[in-house]
């Protein structure tokens, strides 16, 4: 298959901080590559390295005190909820970290063109300079990173090296340095500062021509032609068995390189290439270093590279887990926010491509860790809440399910939309497949039966009352942080029961689940004509911030949309005028994006990626960071931006398609190739300023309806029906747009 220059990144130069290292992953070990020809530095980074604490780690036992705190915020005092806590301190979940760094000096050798580069479907990143290159890549089917470099004559001394920035003092490492008959055997041992856990690291050093010496605790390769290095991680408790971790490695180095990339390319390249973005970019733009086309935001061939880079990297970083804030890589110690999963926000829009582009690898990651970590979710709705069922945390490192990050000013452990808002994106994934994972509707039932212990409050109407209640992570203007009726709880609540009652239509609970469901308060509109952020009389909008948790119904629900509930649309679009950026984080500006194109808003869709691009949010690796001027590392801009790209062009429910609802009219011409519905076919896209076609490749028979940019989007206007036959292609030709 031949790719355009979208499908990579280069650099002229050799990263010379982490930030700016290529990066390479496969759901479980990443990798940072720099790519210095004299120097060379590969981080290595595991998803379960996490730094143990010695905090309490359960969920706050409040349950016994919760009936007092529903009294109290229902007779109007809006402060009764900064005291429900058990009076721990603020603590962070266990902060991920990397493991060491591979380590390769040779003679100094100034070379000539030099270029690094990561290609998109291999995964492999490459420095070259001169005779010598190096080429890294984590591999999806063998689990293990593999580093080989040729040059001739090669020199080369190899190390593990623990010392990366914020590494603890007391961090207690050994080496070992052992000769076998398939090559040198390097290993770093680290046992955390008062603990039992430790992470160990192996790297076999095989190779071509030339001799092996163990320089402890590295070796020192002469004169070969090529050098192959085989590396894994594995976090542990107690002691490790070294020589047994290593004997996988010593059977693989059996292995040819070209073999361990194909099998490898079999799964990432084929994940990786099911989905294309060409927006008929000039070639001479998509032909410019990452850095250098960084510096022309309105460039279309940086959408489509960071369209490419963000798909890659949302792959790479998911696998034994989703991705973290930080994805799967860090250079440092001390990472923002714990690097941790950031469930209120961040974790979903990260994943918000995942159906759509075609990537089940991303929800199969992000359904392994929804189901370990559901017997948590269950301690969490006992412990505070008194109930059955299940209560997600707004925050975890990936072992722990137990709400215990919370303080006054964040009331984390009284937000319960989170169960509904972390198992959407499986929904969706099911809905996409044309199936119904077991493992999903039976938690989905959990979330129903603690709604049903939860919601035992009313108000003067009949309607139940969802208090305590928190929309992350924002508080009223004239209340505190938890209060009543978040409009995100409400559309949670809402959703969840009759989700779950759809997948369980033929049991008695289904019927008590609508019946609660219909006794939800409406959303409420405020004096600004704005969906209200909560939907209790008195409650005042904070509208400067960054979350805007209370559009949960437009996105990624199908609550309120432009067609069948066009006065909510109406009132979601004015709150959407209505919201500042605060702190101009990058998943503010594109949550603000994804929801604006579903209310047909293109000009808020551009308007929100423009202030990614301006802002110098990314990296020379184009990853991204969290604030603008490339501050704090972080993934939310890179693994977001594709689901921005995608609802601008194809929106889909298991009913209905909308093709080019918010194209922003600077992209003129372009295709959109491979796109999944959630009624079960794939989309080819493909416009121009003249018209617009769309081949669409069913695999179920359904009836959908189809709206199109030419629509007025107030709700009135013409819906089509389409009926499609599984396995024949349905081409639809659309006019001028």
């Amino acid at each position: 298959m031949t790719r355009t220059p979208a499908h990579g990144t280069w650099e002229p130069q050799p990263a010379a901080r982490w930030e700016d290292a290529l990066l390479s992953g496969n759901g479980h070990h990443g990798t940072l590559v720099f790519g210095d020809p004299n120097d060379d530095r590969v981080i290595v980074t595991h998803h379960t390295l996490v730094r143990p604490g010695g905090s309490d780690t359960r969920p706050p036992k409040l349950a016994a005190y919760l009936p007092a705190l529903q009294d109290r915020l229902l007779a109007g005092d809006h402060t009764a909820a900064e005291g429900f806590t058990d009076g721990r301190p603020l603590q962070w979940v266990q902060p991920f970290h990397p493991a060491f760094q591979i380590r390769l000096r040779r003679p100094s050798d100034e070379g000539h063109g030099y270029r690094r580069s990561v290609d998109f479907a291999t995964g492999v990143v490459r420095a070259a300079c001169g005779d010598w290159t190096s080429e890294v890549f984590v591999s999806r089917a063998d689990d293990v990173i593999v580093q080989r470099v040729t040059a001739p004559g090669t020199t080369l001394d190899i190390s593990l090296d623990h010392a990366l920035p914020g590494a603890p003092a007391a961090l207690g490492v050994g080496h070992g340095a052992v000769l076998t008959p398939e090559g040198a055997l390097l290993s770093l041992r680290a046992r955390y500062p008062d603990s039992d856990r430790a992470f160990t690291g192996v790297s076999l050093i095989t190779v071509t021509g030339g001799t092996t010496t163990l320089t402890p605790p590295g070796a020192h390769i002469e004169h070969a032609r090529s050098v192959l290095l085989l590396t894994r991680v594995r976090r542990h408790t107690g002691e490790l068995d070294v020589t047994a971790e290593s004997r996988a490695l010593r059977d693989l180095a059996a292995t040819e390189y070209d073999e361990l990339l194909a099998r490898h390319v079999a799964l990432h390249g084929t994940a990786y290439e099911r989905v294309t973005l060409d927006l008929a970019a000039d070639p001479a733009e998509r032909a410019l270093s990452g850095s250098e086309l960084l510096k022309r935001p309105g460039a279309a061939a940086l959408l489509e590279r960071l369209f490419a880079a963000g798909r890659y990297h949302l792959l790479s970083a998911s696998g034994l887990l989703p991705p973290r804030l930080t994805g799967l890589w860090t250079g440092d110690w001390d990472t923002a926010w714990s690097g941790a999963f950031t469930n209120d926000a961040n974790l979903n829009l990260q994943t918000a491509s995942a159906a759509a582009a075609a990537l089940p690898e991303v929800t199969e990651a992000h359904a392994a860790l929804v189901q370990r970590q559901l017997p948590d979710w269950r301690d969490n709705a006992r412990a505070v809440f008194g109930t059955r069922g299940v209560v997600a945390p707004a925050h975890t490192d990936g072992e722990s399910g137990h709400s215990y990050h919370f303080s006054r000013e964040y009331p984390l452990h009284l937000w319960t939309a989170g169960a509904d808002w972390l198992l959407k994106p499986l929904v969706d994934h099911d809905e996409t497949q044309g199936t119904r994972d077991p493992r999903t509707a039976a938690a989905l039932a959990e979330v129903a039966l603690f709604y049903e212990d939860f919601l035992t409050r009313t108000d003067d109407d009949g309607h139940v009352v969802v208090v305590p209640s928190y929309s992350p992570e924002n508080r009223p203007a004239n209340a505190s942080w938890a209060t009543i009726n978040a409009a995100m709880d409400l559309s949670a609540a809402r959703h969840a029961l009759l989700t779950a009652a759809d997948h369980h239509p033929d049991t008695p609970d289904a019927a008590r689940w609508r019946a609660l469901a219909d006794r939800l308060p409406p959303h409420r509109i405020n004096a600004d004509g704005a969906l209200a952020e909560w939907a209790w009389p008195g409650l005042e909008d904070a509208y400067d911030h960054r979350h805007l948790s209370h559009l949960y119904g437009v996105w990624p629900l199908d609550e309120i949309t432009p067609y069948d509930t066009p006065d909510l649309a109406t009132a979601a679009h004015r709150a959407l005028e209505l919201r500042g950026a605060e702190n101009d984080s990058a998943h503010g500006h594109l949550h603000h994006a994804l929801i604006a194109a579903r209310l047909r808003d293109a000009g808020r869709v551009a308007h929100a990626l423009d202030q990614v691009l301006g802002g110098d949010f990314f990296h020379a690796s184009l990853m991204s960071a969290h604030y603008p001027n490339r501050d704090v590392y972080n993934a939310d801009a890179a693994h977001t931006l594709p689901a921005v790209l995608i609802e601008m062009l194809v929106q889909s429910t298991p009913d209905r398609l909308v093709l080019l609802p918010a194209l922003p009219p600077t992209l003129r011409e372009g295709s959109l190739l491979g796109v999944r519905t959630r009624f079960g076919a794939e989309v080819d896209l493909t416009w121009t300023r003249d018209g617009a076609t769309a081949v669409l490749k069913p695999s179920r028979t359904v009836r959908v309806e189809l709206r199109t940019s030419s629509d007025d989007g107030d709700g009135d206007s013409t819906a089509q029906p389409l009926d499609l036959v599984a396995g024949e292609d349905h081409v639809l030709s659309l006019g001028a747009w």
